[in-house]
């Protein structure tokens, strides 16, 4: 799979949990990529789900979605 096609992958998994009213919030990196953590808060309920970026593209992507949501 190419460059572009990983972080299409990547972008598509984030914005599923975006739209699904999940919100990133934390994120740990390492050197072959980063986790990222999000979180949705019902009034019942917390869900949690990580997701593990390893491309550059979705790491800028998933950054610049953190400062829409602030």
């Amino acid at each position: 799979m190419s460059s572009y096609q990983e972080f299409l992958a990547e972008r598509e998994k984030i914005d599923y949990l975006i739209q699904k009213g999940y919100k990133i919030t934390g994120v740990t990196e390492n050197l072959s990529g980063a986790f990222v953590q999000f979180e949705k808060q019902d009034p019942d309920h917390t869900e949690e789900c990580t997701l593990q970026i390893l491309t550059a593209d979705a790491r800028k992507y998933f950054s610049s979605v953190m400062i829409h949501q602030q």
